[in-house]
């Protein structure tokens, strides 16, 4: 147990310093190992491991649905996201705050990162927002936080990644992450309008778009409603595995921005690379996990966890919150989807014998990822958002965040209370 909470520790540490969380629990995994079993166990362990999610036909999904993400990035839609958005929305009052949450959930949806959709919606929407007399408040906080959307609705990187890791039905994950996703976007909305209900000025009306402009800016957007539709709906309807829906739409993706003939020979290839680079650096963290799990199955930690948690005779509930707490401390360390696959090989153990239901636990910790991205001390979306715009000051993106963190908040609360909610569409589509 005690090399366990070691291995733990230093992999805080090294994150802490910025060494790449793959190789460190790789490396950790397999020195620790050696130390409890030795040497020769722990390299055969580590050769095996790797060797067997190599040949894990799940793992195959990944990079087409990364693909298909890279391909539309590259063919320019955030920017016609938000002018559909905000021909439908700019009207109101915090109508361009409306327009960005909407726009950025379907981004992040389909970048599969909620980090690369705020940096891209601070360039596409902050400009249009200062022009219009929004409060830096409000409109760094709601791109830093928008993005967020992106993990619950499908084709969701994480909950993909979820599904890989704990040999969970991709496609129920999917459909299981659309309500909390649709009620989390509803819950934006609200803190929107109540901050403009507030104070009017922090975001003033627009001009009202008429049907022909509306219309206009929709048509630009409806390949990848089909697109959506097509993958999702025949992934669920049985139509193809999950495998084939990725391919599917790494191919729609790719003729869809060849039509709009944002595709030369160079943005291909580096798309390509693009896809591959992010693949590569999923794929090493994952086989780095696999490895370090199986470190600390050795160790007994995960069997003194359980036993423990007995003893405490918590409920399933308050064994989730417990869970909760861990999450808000390493939320404030580290990025989303390495805290996701560092915990859950523990955390699934504890859960199951609980009878928590393995899909809904995979939209609550995909729900925890994002709360971290947007939290302080470090909050890695509002970081990005500073990045990008180095005049605003931390303070006052952290400040416009928090209307957005009771939102979230708020929806994990209902999601923790009624975890059928979670269930309902998934069932009635079974």
């Amino acid at each position: 147990m005690s090399m366990a909470l070691i291995g733990f520790a230093l992999v805080l540490l090294l994150a802490f310093y910025g060494v790449p969380l793959g190789f460190s629990m790789l490396t950790l995994g397999v020195a620790l190992f050696g130390l409890m079993r030795g040497w020769d166990p722990a390299l055969s362990m580590m050769g095996q491991t790797i060797a067997d999610l190599a040949a894990n036909d799940g793992l195959s999904v990944l990079p087409m649905f990364i693909l298909m993400g890279t391909f539309i990035y590259r063919a320019d839609m955030a920017e016609e996201l938000y002018e559909a958005a905000n021909s439908l929305l700019g009207h109101f009052k915090g109508g361009l705050a409306y327009a960005t949450v909407l726009a950025s959930a379907g981004f992040a949806a389909i970048s599969g990162s909620s980090i690369a959709t705020a940096a891209t919606m601070t360039r596409v929407a902050m400009p249009p927002m200062r022009a219009r007399g929004y409060s830096d408040n409000m409109a760094s906080g709601c791109v830093s936080s928008a993005g967020t959307l992106g993990a619950l609705l499908p084709p969701s990187v994480p909950l993909l990644v979820y599904g890989i890791i704990t040999q969970q039905d991709i496609g129920r994950l999917f459909i299981a992450g659309i309500i909390p996703g649709a009620l989390l976007g509803l819950m934006f909305m609200s803190a929107i309008w109540w901050t403009v209900h507030r104070h009017p000025e922090r975001g003033p009306a627009g001009e009202r778009a008429s049907w022909a402009q509306r219309l206009r800016a929709l048509s630009k957007v409806w390949g990848v409603l089909v697109l959506f539709l097509l993958v999702v709906g025949g992934l669920y309807g049985g139509l193809f595995t999950a495998t084939q829906a990725g391919s599917i739409g790494a191919f729609g993706s790719l003729l869809f921005a060849l039509a709009r003939r944002k595709l030369t020979l160079r943005i291909a290839f580096d798309a390509l690379c693009e896809a591959a680079k992010t693949t590569g650096m999923i794929f090493t963290i994952i086989f780095g996990g696999k490895v370090f799990a199986n470190m600390v199955s050795v160790s007994g930690l995960t069997g003194q966890l359980v036993e423990s948690i007995q003893a405490m005779h918590l409920p399933a509930v308050g064994v989730v919150l417990v869970i909760v707490l861990i999450y808000i401390v390493l939320g404030s360390l580290m990025e989303g989807l390495s805290m996701m696959l560092l915990t859950v090989p523990v955390f699934m153990v504890v859960v199951q014998p609980l009878g928590i239901n393995m899909i809904w636990f995979g939209v609550f910790v995909v729900m925890m990822m994002e709360i971290g991205l947007i939290h302080p001390p470090v909050g890695m979306n509002m970081f990005m958002v500073k990045t990008v715009m180095p005049d605003l000051s931390l303070r006052t993106i952290f400040i416009g965040t928090l209307p957005f963190l009771i939102a979230n908040i708020i929806t994990l609360a209902l999601l923790i209370a009624v975890p059928s909610s979670t269930m309902w569409l998934e069932r009635l589509l079974q």
